[in-house]
């Protein structure tokens, strides 16, 4: 039987938070009366693999899988698309910055006239409950403005909350497209939305910030940059690639 939705949680040595983050996940499909599963994409070594595991033991609908290293965020969220039945599939941040409950912002969209709709910081009606360094939120405005005139990608205010929920089919098939392993996945993910056509729709939502960024500043940036600036040909490709195997 297809859940109604498959929840994907990528995580880092998540092992401090993931049990309440997927207890809240599971209270919230239940209440709603949503058949689910949660996938729990672990990279580290900490323990949190473990920790989805013994949930498992209790609950088959919550899996773990990944590695002692750390693959990047594209990667195990890519992988886990790939395992997931839900009717719709969307992914969320492990340590929580948004509240599971604003899914129910994004639900009509999905069950209406759009493939996506994604969680935004940067409209109106936004509420952010602990607000990023200001270094952090000058930086991302500037990336914001270098990504689009590079990338090409439009009418996304915010391309980097990590709360995106697709039509289970669209998310199948943008995945199968996607490469990118690191942090840049939502750009990959939204410009391929793009280029195929879909509906984006984007909603205000309720944010924290965690105070525990897991970018490498220099290093992780300068693979940001290298990602970005190969991003707009890659997407163009694969765009042309699945066309012609069609």
């Amino acid at each position: 039987m297809t859940p109604d939705i498959s929840l994907i949680l990528p995580a880092y040595n998540e092992a401090g938070r993931i049990a309440g983050t997927v207890a809240e996940a599971v209270a919230y499909f239940e209440s709603r009366r949503k058949t689910y599963e949660v996938l729990v994409a672990a990279d580290g070594d900490d323990g949190t693999r473990e920790i989805v595991a013994a949930l498992g033991r209790q609950n088959p609908a919550i899996r773990a899988f990944g590695a002692p290293g750390r693959r990047g965020k594209g990667r195990g969220i890519r992988e886990a698309v790939g395992m997931a039945t839900g009717a719709v599939i969307g992914f969320a941040d492990a340590d929580n910055k948004v509240p599971i409950e604003e899914y129910d912002k994004l639900a009509p969209f999905l069950a209406g006239d759009f493939e996506i709709a994604i969680g935004s910081r940067a409209v109106a009606r936004a509420a952010i409950l602990r607000s990023q360094p200001l270094y952090r939120r000058i930086g991302g405005k500037g990336f914001g403005v270098f990504m689009r005139a590079v990338t090409g990608l439009r009418g996304i205010s915010d391309t980097q909350c990590g709360f995106k929920f697709f039509q289970g089919a669209v998310a199948r098939r943008l995945f199968a497209l996607q490469r990118i392993d690191g942090y840049m996945y939502d750009v990959e993910i939204l410009l391929l939305a793009q280029h195929l056509g879909y509906r984006v729709r984007e909603e205000p939502i309720r944010w924290r910030d965690d105070g525990d960024s897991r970018l490498e500043l220099v290093r992780g940036n300068l693979r940001n940059l290298r990602d970005i600036l190969r991003l707009r040909g890659r997407v163009r490709a694969a765009v042309r690639g699945e066309a012609g195997a069609r």
